[in-house]
């Protein structure tokens, strides 16, 4: 498979005391121009995954780390309506006074979304990457488990995530073929192996690289945590990019997004797994991501 977006080694973030509380977040680039981005599950401010786009949209990139991820403590916005008003507020101190688009990928989608329908002045668009919606999620099992490895489930309860990102940190350098199938199990309804085998040795390297960095912190239980239902308060354009294939947010949430929200395209990816931007058609995709934002 051929990608124009990749993972990079971590970067440098800050932290910032706002009215809300601490906020961790790194700001790159200096287009005219600000996307914020709303990383999902396992993610922080100083990892990157799929930013390239919006460079190439002359954007400039603002990632703050959501609750319970890197140094963004639970108790900021303690729900995705909460934490809107922080990265509001995150903006006003920064000085970016208008948004070309809020991005929403897995888990952060709710976020996003909050951040749209509780703050239409600041936020122009909605870019949502294989985004959770409102519809119940993640699945009982994984609710019920709070996620360590079950049954090849690879489960992230907030008691025992250090030791589980350890052990598959430990497995991704001594086999990293089945530390990725692992994980690809839990992101695509196809077979992991197949999955693993349309992937170039770059990509999977990348994999290994961007997994081998990420940690669940408190943020992941929290984010099972219910939402309210924002969707029909979104007024502005959206683009919901999902693939048929992903098995950790189903697509019925992208399809009850845009059947919810006036003003939104659906995009569907024909990645194999939950990994949109390692997808055959991923050029497509983010060239139509760039021409959305143009068209603010």
């Amino acid at each position: 498979m051929a990608s124009t977006s990749h993972a990079h080694p971590e970067r440098a973030a800050v932290v910032v005391g706002l009215p809300s509380g601490p906020v961790e977040y790194r700001l790159e680039g200096d287009g005219p121009r600000t996307v914020a981005v709303f990383h999902g599950g396992h993610m922080r401010a100083g990892l990157s995954l799929g930013e390239e786009v919006f460079a190439d949209a002359g954007c400039t990139v603002l990632v703050p780390s959501r609750p319970g991820y890197g140094r963004t403590p639970l108790t900021t916005g303690t729900t995705a309506a909460g934490f809107a008003e922080a990265t509001a507020q995150l903006c006003q101190v920064l000085g970016v006074a208008r948004l070309a688009a809020v991005v929403g990928i897995s888990a952060g989608g709710r976020t996003a979304l909050s951040m749209a329908a509780r703050h239409p002045h600041l936020v122009e668009r909605v870019i949502l990457q294989s985004a959770v919606g409102f519809l119940p999620w993640p699945d009982r099992l994984t609710r019920l488990g709070g996620r360590a490895v079950f049954n090849g489930r690879v489960v992230f309860n907030g008691r025992v995530e250090a030791g589980t990102w350890a052990i598959l940190r430990l497995l991704l350098r001594a086999a990293p073929s089945s530390g990725l199938r692992l994980l690809l199990h839990d992101l695509s309804v196809l077979p992991a192996r197949q999955v693993l085998r349309n992937l170039s040795t770059a990509e999977r390297s990348l994999l290994v690289g961007l997994f081998s960095s990420t940690r669940s912190g408190r943020g992941f239980v929290a984010d099972m945590l219910p939402v309210p239902d924002r969707a029909a308060q979104v007024s502005q354009p959206a683009l919901v990019i999902a693939t048929r294939h992903d098995r950790s947010v189903s697509f019925a949430h992208a399809e009850c997004l845009v059947a919810a929200m006036p003003r939104a395209e659906l995009v569907t990816s024909q990645a194999a797994s939950h990994m949109i931007w390692f997808g055959p058609d991923y050029p497509r995709v983010a060239a139509r991501i760039v021409d959305f934002l143009a068209a603010g």
